[in-house]
């Protein structure tokens, strides 16, 4: 079987890589496992002190691949299979948060809803200048994270994951959900360079000081605040008979992505960040 995900050791540092660029590195389940499988080996590795999370092609990661799904039989039965992945979703992130070695994602391109949440729970995120961030499923009766309001604070939050609409990475760095940007041309180099810089330190105090973090957030409720996100999610996704719902629900049951996406985002269009937005105002040439 094909890897989906990509593997490199550059010194000390474990490189993963979202290795579907025809899919703009979209998240199958395959892929999915396979990348936490992928870290469980990087955790496991003395050779390996930290790791760097990255993207093939134009995308770091476009979240979820969505589709045509064979319709349920009942609401038991559509509720049973949205409870089934959405409960599951929180620990995902978590095990990230959790791995005994640092974790650094490098954003090159798009970094979409499922491929955003893996930015934000990453300890480190690394934006390339063209890097651009959002969470577009919410327009369909999709969920957004908790994550999000706890790096970037509610008012910020609330801004993109009420309106789905995209940000760049200037945008990503001013309410905190990204550390630094730099050149395209430099994401993996500068992620690379922290995670062996972060590699110099003994490999407890590395794991030690992360764990002071992530389990000081969990003691002040970000655990609870995880589980109780996933129990909305199951709520929101399984809403999908509302009015407004049935053309989307049509179109893309369809499988016409297209026109789905055609129908979902061009309301609002164009996006305030990104290559679908404005161009930014320049500012005046000054006169003599």
């Amino acid at each position: 079987m094909t890897s989906l995900i990509g593997r490199e050791l550059r010194g000390t540092t474990c490189v993963l890589t979202f290795d579907r660029p025809q899919a703009l590195n979209a998240l199958t389940e395959d892929m999915e496992a396979e990348l936490h499988e992928a870290l469980d080996v990087a955790e496991g590795d003395d050779a390996v002190r930290a790791i760097v999370l990255t993207g093939a092609g134009r995308a770091f990661c476009t979240g979820y691949e969505m589709g045509p799904r064979p319709p349920a039989s009942s609401t038991t039965e559509l509720l049973r299979r949205r409870w089934d992945t959405y409960i599951r979703g929180p620990r995902k992130l978590m095990h990230v948060m959790e791995l005994g070695k640092p974790v650094i994602a490098a954003v090159n391109g798009w970094a979409l809803g499922g491929g955003f949440w893996y930015a934000l729970c990453a300890d480190v995120t690394i934006a390339g200048q063209s890097a651009t961030f959002g969470q577009p499923e919410v327009r369909q009766n999709a969920n957004s994270s908790v994550l999000f309001a706890a790096l970037a604070g509610w008012k910020n939050a609330h801004r993109y994951a009420l309106t789905g609409d995209h940000f760049d990475a200037a945008e990503a760095l001013r309410i905190g959900v990204v550390n630094q940007v730099v050149p395209d041309e430099e994401v993996l180099t500068t992620a690379v360079a922290l995670a062996d810089r972060m590699g110099l330190l003994p490999p407890d105090a590395l794991r030690i000081n992360k764990a002071v973090t992530t389990q000081g957030m969990y003691a002040m409720g970000l655990a609870n605040a995880l589980s109780a996100n996933a129990m909305l999610s199951v709520l929101v996704t399984a809403a999908k008979d509302a009015p407004e719902m049935a053309e989307l629900t049509r179109l893309l049951a369809e499988g016409d992505m297209r026109a789905f996406l055609t129908a979902r985002d061009g309301p609002f269009l164009p996006e305030p960040g990104g290559p679908r937005s404005r161009p930014r105002p320049q500012p005046a040439e000054p006169r003599g």
